[in-house]
């Protein structure tokens, strides 16, 4: 990935020095294709995934391992399941042949989803005017 400084740079010497894409691309030793994209762009784009990740071990564990979690809720924090806990039960109790790091990913995912929202009280009362 390119820096944004360089994203700066050829900016610049297209928009205001009026250089070409393609002499733009010859200066600063780049493709023309990511010359284009850095017109298209003001700063570099993030990577984005265009489909959830395939987990062909984890897929048939996702509603044992969510109702766990789901009943966790109900129960005082101190007594929920960690990550490496579901783990030991997946492999224990369900026969599950994965690694820990894709229970601990989806676990860890599954919290930041069901985690609660915080918004300011200063931006609530102008939403509410």
């Amino acid at each position: 990935m390119k820096s944004v400084d360089l994203y700066g740079r050829v900016r610049h010497a297209v928009r205001i020095e009026g250089l070409s894409k393609r002499a733009a691309a010859r200066r600063f030793g780049i493709d023309p294709r990511t010359v284009n994209k850095m017109m298209k762009f003001s700063v570099p784009p993030g990577y984005v995934r265009r489909k959830p990740p395939f987990r062909p071990k984890l897929d048939p564990f996702i509603p044992v391992i969510d109702r766990i979690l789901a009943d966790d809720k109900s129960g005082p924090k101190k007594q929920q399941h960690t990550s490496k806990r579901i783990f030991a039960r997946l492999r224990d109790e369900y026969g599950f042949t994965g690694g820990m790091t894709i229970v601990k990913d989806y676990v860890a995912g599954w919290r930041q989803r069901a985690q609660e929202m915080f918004v300011p009280w200063c931006i609530r009362r102008v939403m509410l005017r």
